[in-house]
């Protein structure tokens, strides 16, 4: 066992006044199972570049192995698959590089292919697999989960489970259940790394915020009585001193002749001087106490969406559609009622997203069979890629005429600072933009909600927040997603392809 440390870690991009670390440090031991954590734009992506020296920082970083990252950039993706591999890794013997992908269930012929003929899912395994292989390598896995159907997220996990020595980057709570066993989280104050899986930890940072929330209220309760305490003995302190000049009427309360006893009258203003100094003393050790409370809690306001009411209880019914491009995909009969969430479920491949498209109209899907669609059906859709997202946000909210308060208002609520506001959507982390997407689809008045794969990338306070949502308003949506814990919450039908 060796360990990996971050010494008072000091980093802001150029240009930008506001650091993404600052003077940070933590310790990591290399055979760990890193599960990282944070919310979208905590700079989970920019740590992994720092460990990799893209960016100069102060600071420093000690650490006696080297680093991988995956997604590998591959350069030629017409080669075939195995020298793929050899540019991954070299020195890889062809029997390492069967029996790994042996352990993903990636058919052994994929090596004989063009690389460019693999699906996503394939080559998430390839790159695992060759990356794996190498030797006094810590691997730095960014997102694997974003092009692998249910069973392939199984799958890596199992064999993540069975690999030590990585940090992975995931927001999906089963996944990273399945496969790590201490959790690297970037919170709002700082960062901070725990033994356990991931629910381990959200259970125990759930348990800590509910503790300082009530010690919180606590002390609130108790300032606030010390500072009508406080009042109070000011105000008694004064008419003392009025009665120490002879100009209260309490001076008869300090004179048992008529005349002014001012020992007396002293002793008591000092008493009362002391008790004040000891409220004083106590106000300002609550007032520290509190101010250590509540820096890492998580503010998390309730989304709302309002769904226009269809004139029908049927909104859309497909019969025995199939998508038909090189060959036909699966076939899909179903219809949508009102209050149905419905997951389109299968493998990758199968054609979940074509199925989607066809829904859409887009012209560009061939299908058989029958789609009966309302023309007046209002559908609001968030796409599965964020690839056609460039210019300002003040670009993007007219050129889908979204109402902008509301709109700024639900990204407010999804984590975004004010000062994103004014950032090229080129510069948003892949989380953030797809909220931008969701928080379009919140804007738009319709009737169906169609989202594709919407939680790509997104943290998990905003998958809960998005979750809570949907379990509150009920809207009438067809979905695919891949998070099982989030399709187990919503999910009221379920079409399998």
């Amino acid at each position: 066992m060796a360990s990996i440390f971050v010494q008072n870690l000091t980093f802001a991009y150029d240009g930008s006044y506001v650091y993404v670390f600052d003077n940070v440090s933590f310790s990591i031991d290399t055979d760990w199972k890193l599960g990282f954590t944070g919310r979208n734009g905590r700079g989970k992506t920019t740590f992994m570049h720092l460990l990799l020296n893209k960016f100069p920082y102060q600071g420093r970083i000690i650490a006696p192995c080297l680093f991988e990252y995956f997604p590998f950039k591959i350069n030629n993706e017409n080669a075939y698959t195995c020298d793929v591999i050899d540019a991954i890794n070299p020195d890889v013997m062809p029997w390492q590089i069967e029996r790994e992908l042996s352990l993903l269930e990636v058919d052994l012929n994929v090596l004989e292919r063009p690389y460019n003929t693999l699906s996503s899912g394939e080559k998430t395994k390839l790159m695992l697999a060759a990356l794996f292989t190498k030797e006094n390598h810590f691997l730095l896995i960014d997102e694997p989960t974003n092009h692998l159907d249910v069973h392939g997220r199984d799958v890596v996990a199992h064999y993540l489970n069975n690999k030590s020595g990585f940090i992975l980057v995931s927001h999906d709570r089963h996944f990273l259940d399945a496969c790590v066993d201490h959790v690297l989280s970037i919170n709002r104050q700082n960062i901070e790394v725990v033994q356990g899986n991931f629910s381990q930890w959200y259970e125990n940072k759930a348990r800590q915020d509910a503790f300082e929330r009530e010690e919180n209220a606590k002390l609130k309760k108790e300032i606030k009585r010390l500072e009508k305490t406080a009042k109070e003995k000011a105000s008694w302190s004064d008419k003392i001193e009025a009665a120490k000049k002879g100009k209260s009427a309490m001076n008869s309360k300090y004179s048992g002749t008529g005349k002014l006893d001012r020992g007396y009258i002293g002793h008591q203003s000092a008493k009362m001087m002391a008790r004040s100094k000891h409220i004083e003393g106590r106000f300002n050790k609550l007032a520290d106490e509190k101010s250590k409370l509540l820096k890492n809690i998580e503010y998390t306001d309730d989304l709302k969406l309002t769904q226009l009411d269809f004139h029908s209880n049927v909104l859309l019914a497909l019969e025995n559609v199939t998508v038909c491009y090189d060959q036909p995909l699966s076939s899909a009969t179903f219809t949508v009622s009102k209050g149905d969430r419905i997951a389109i479920a299968g493998t990758n491949g199968s054609g979940k997203s074509s199925i989607i498209k066809a829904i859409l109209g887009e012209d560009a899907v061939p299908y058989t069979g029958v789609i009966h669609k309302n023309p007046q059906l209002k559908i609001s859709y968030v796409s599965q890629t964020t690839t056609h997202l460039d210019g300002m946000l003040s670009d993007f909210i007219d050129q889908h005429d979204v109402d902008e308060s509301l709109f700024k208002a639900i990204l407010r609520k999804l984590d975004f600072s004010r000062e994103q506001f004014d950032i090229p959507l080129t510069h948003f982390s892949e989380g953030q933009k797809k909220k931008v997407l969701i928080a379009k689809s919140l804007c738009e008045k319709a009737h169906l909600l169609i989202w594709d794969e919407p939680l790509n990338y997104i943290d998990v306070i905003s998958r809960i927040q998005i979750e809570n949502l949907l379990l509150t308003f009920k809207p009438t949506m067809i979905f695919v997603e891949h998070d099982v814990m989030f399709c187990e919450k919503i999910t009221t039908k379920t079409i399998r392809l």
